[in-house]
């Protein structure tokens, strides 16, 4: 990835409670986009959006980071492929990292399309 492309959050409230939205805004093909992110079992792990709180603290951006993987399946061919996260760094200069992964299907489009 050689442009740093960072998650962002905003606040929203659902049933009387303040929650975060996390999101990447980009341009693909002229059009302003807006991709959802979400921790990788939202609905099975809530606790995960408690790990996304802690990786941007008082700030309302992090840095998203690409991983890249490959793996071979029983014929040899081989898969690639991204999986992301979010990382931010302590004044100490400790990382605070959480997995992510785009919040719906039209999402992963858009942000391959951002990242293509």
């Amino acid at each position: 990835m050689n442009k740093k492309i960072m998650v962002e959050r905003e606040k929203f409230i659902s049933h009387d409670k303040e929650y975060f939205g996390y999101f990447i805004k980009g341009r693909v093909r002229g059009k302003d986009v807006k991709i959802g992110i979400a921790p990788p079992n939202k609905d099975t792990d809530r606790g995960g959006y408690t790990v996304l709180d802690i990786v941007f603290g008082d700030a309302m951006e992090a840095e998203l980071v690409l991983k890249p993987y490959e793996i071979k399946d029983e014929k040899g061919n081989v898969l690639r492929g991204n999986t992301y996260a979010v990382r931010s760094y302590g004044e100490d200069g400790e990382v605070y990292e959480c997995p992510v992964k785009p919040l719906k299907t039209s999402d992963k489009s858009l942000l391959n399309m951002l990242l293509g």
